[in-house]
């Protein structure tokens, strides 16, 4: 059954969010049109980045707990991820739109970007001989300075709510794929190419791995929505 444990993680992830995505109040299915082009393209770019550190060794996958079937390099379950999770992930974001009709983080949306954009360069640049910190925190720069050329502070009080409530079931999955619960890891991270800093088993640098993973939906999400809107207009 060891085999079966990434994939019971995909599955647990998206399982809740996919029930209630039909209820009356958040009506999650009926905002798939916007959903399903932004986890294509945020998928299709992750994937080739994900593919580009398996090949070069910044990470590997245990196969004792895969189901073996692998596409490009990558198993199986980790193309569901960047599919399940971001799922997930968005369907917290509406949800907490639902609950909390006031934008209540919106007043630390700019000082997060202005904060994190020069944090993230400067991390990025003293860790240029590890890989997975440089390349993870140039990424995380990058994307919350697109958002902000876009958005400007429109949504990122509501990302960030999301974010950080995010960040439970992150640490929590993350750390069963990372060994938190297992006698040995399903990803194996090569720790010369990060900071060897944990929270649990979780490497830190993918608390920004998963901030651009989400921001990037998010900014994709509210871009198609906006469209239809403008179009129906």
């Amino acid at each position: 059954m060891e085999k079966y444990l990434y994939l019971a993680v995909n599955l647990f992830a998206i399982s809740f969010p996919l029930v209630r995505s039909f209820e009356s109040k958040i009506r999650y299915a009926s905002k798939w049109y916007a959903l399903f082009p932004a986890l294509i393209i945020s998928a299709t770019l992750f994937l080739i980045w994900d593919h580009w550190f398996t090949v070069i060794g910044i990470w590997e996958f245990n196969p004792r707990y895969l189901l073996g079937i692998y596409i490009f390099e990558l198993p199986i379950e980790e193309w569901l991820f960047f599919f399940t999770v971001p799922f997930a992930c968005v369907f917290i974001y509406e949800v907490l739109i639902y609950f909390f009709p006031k934008d209540i983080f919106q007043p630390a949306g700019k000082p997060f970007v202005f904060v994190m954009i020069p944090v993230l360069l400067v991390l990025a640049f003293i860790n240029l001989d590890k890989m997975y910190t440089s390349v993870n925190f140039f990424v995380g720069a990058f994307a919350l300075a697109i958002h902000w050329l876009i958005f400007k502070n429109k949504y990122m009080g509501r990302f960030l709510f999301a974010y950080l409530v995010h960040l439970i079931p992150f640490i929590l999955f993350n750390g069963i794929l990372t060994g938190g619960l297992t006698s040995e890891p399903v990803v194996i991270y090569n720790n010369a190419e990060n900071l060897g800093i944990r929270i649990w088993t979780v490497p830190i640098e993918d608390t920004i791995y998963s901030m651009t993973l989400l921001l990037m939906n998010v900014s994709l999400f509210e871009y198609f929505r906006n469209r239809k809107t403008i179009q129906e207009a």
